[in-house]
């Protein structure tokens, strides 16, 4: 049997710099997109919600397909990495345009909106499902898995704790010389270089080590009727869209939470804080704190199990945003306190679905014979962008229905809308992830009295 190469520090921060590079975008995406179609670019929240429901349905078919393609690439670099290196610079430039604001009307600003978006999606999957699924062919020992996917949450977090607090103030140094929309376009363009760099970093500093012989070659309506046989598959997908229409409608709702509830405040020791500054702050102490969740998943699921770990997670995150609706907005040291916790908990269950992405992966290994690693990771880049789509579309639809107007005082039902949006509607998402985890068969003690053992058999024949 061949023995697992150990996988050295500099290999394991050069996996996570692909997802600095991918989060930088989702932190953008999932914070700043909806602020800019409605008060920057000039599209109603209505229409953005509607673009981001059709344009993110069509993106998600796409990431299946991406993953059954990788796992049929053949090249001198392997099947994933030849990705991160050719569309690095789509990505970059695609993602610039997607922040551009063009000097149409109103139709030809909806269209440009509906191309560059749907674009973007696209190239996201083009990077981002052969990154994901390149975890599962650097190495088969769980243990340097589990530290590639900490490395990698650790680069993401740190991805999103540098535009969330660098973000608004860019924007506003840009602004001294130009527009809000071109100052938009210009930050934007110094994270998407960035991002286009990083990929390339990780390209270059990573290996795949998995023997081509191991993945054994069937056709796509096969793979594709192995998945929809896989029950874990089924509940992970359910389990993981939920906790993504959690983190998209909190996400989606910060600058309009502060912008027209919270407004500029006097705080202690600080004396009059402006609203951009508060919500540069709040979403940036947010991902600080995530990293304590990302370093507590690993010791706490040892002890109680992933299962049980996402469960905690949800359930705390659940109870702390219904309480988080009937905070004034005078109490900002408390706003902050529950948004720091929020923040340690929801964190905590990233690594795991990873992690138990993985199981599903080996499951569905020793009940087809056949290894799919690009399909089954794809499928989580694919719940992703589902979470996305639902609570991107959700977020601009419940701001029309309660009469929301850009760039206006807004009335009391517009800013309930705001609030509920940020707590109340959170909540139910992130509940409905944990009725759905329930049902999750694939505990530590079934992986290890009967899936690895049985795999473990199977591939020493």
């Amino acid at each position: 049997m061949k023995t697992i190469e150990k996988i050295s520090i500099r290999e394991k921060i050069s996996y996570g710099f692909g997802d600095f590079a991918s989060s930088t975008f989702w932190t953008l995406f999932s914070m700043f997109l909806l602020y800019f179609y409605t008060d920057v670019f000039g599209i109603t929240a209505a229409a953005a919600g509607t673009m981001f429901l059709v344009a993110r349905f069509w993106d998600t078919t796409n990431d299946p397909i991406m993953g059954m393609i990788c796992d049929r690439t053949t090249s001198r670099w392997g099947k994933f990495r030849p990705y991160l290196l050719f569309g690095a610079l789509p990505f970059t430039v695609i993602g610039i345009l997607t922040f551009t604001t063009p000097d149409l009307g109103p139709s030809g600003k909806l269209i440009y909106a509906y191309v560059t978006y749907t674009l973007m999606m696209m190239v996201y999957t083009a990077v981002n499902v052969p990154y994901a699924s390149l975890l599962g062919v650097m190495t088969k020992n769980s243990v340097e898995r589990t530290s590639l996917a900490s490395f990698r949450f650790i680069g993401g977090f740190c991805a999103g704790l540098m535009v969330t607090s660098s973000a608004n103030y860019l924007v506003e140094y840009f602004k001294t010389t130009g527009d809000l929309a071109s100052s938009y376009q210009k930050t934007v363009a110094i994270y998407a270089i960035i991002a286009g760099v990083f990929f390339v970093l990780t390209f270059l500093g990573t290996k795949e080590r998995l023997d081509p012989e191991e993945v054994k070659s069937s056709t796509f309506k096969a793979d594709l009727g192995d998945l929809f046989k896989n029950k874990p598959w089924f509940i992970m997908l359910g389990a993981s869209i939920a906790v993504l229409i959690f983190n998209s409608l909190r996400g989606g709702a910060i600058l309009y939470y502060f912008k027209y509830f919270i407004g500029d405040q006097n705080v202690a020791y600080f004396g009059e804080v402006s609203h951009g500054t508060l919500s540069a702050v709040y979403m940036s102490s947010g991902f600080a704190t995530s990293l304590i969740g990302v370093v507590m998943a690993i010791p706490v699921s040892n002890r109680i199990g992933k299962k049980n770990t996402f469960i905690l997670s949800g359930l705390v995150c659940g109870i702390l945003s219904i309480m988080f609706f009937f905070l004034p907005p005078t109490q900002i040291e408390l706003i902050f306190i529950i948004n720091i916790f929020i923040g340690i908990f929801s964190a905590m269950a990233f690594p795991l679905i990873w992690a138990m992405y993985g199981d599903v992966s080996d499951y569905s290994e020793l009940k087809t014979g056949r290894r799919a690693t690009g399909l089954i990771f794809s499928s989580s880049s694919m719940s992703q962008k589902l979470g996305w789509t639902i609570g991107g579309a959700i977020s601009g639809w419940i701001l029309a229905a309660f009469g929301f107007i850009a760039n206006e005082i807004q009335t009391d039902e517009s800013v309930l809308g705001i609030r509920l949006m940020i707590s109340i509607f959170a909540a139910i998402g992130v509940l409905i992830s944990i009725a759905i985890m329930y049902f999750y068969p694939l505990t530590e003690k079934f992986m290890s009295e009967k899936v690895s053992v049985q795999l473990e058999n199977a591939r020493s024949k």
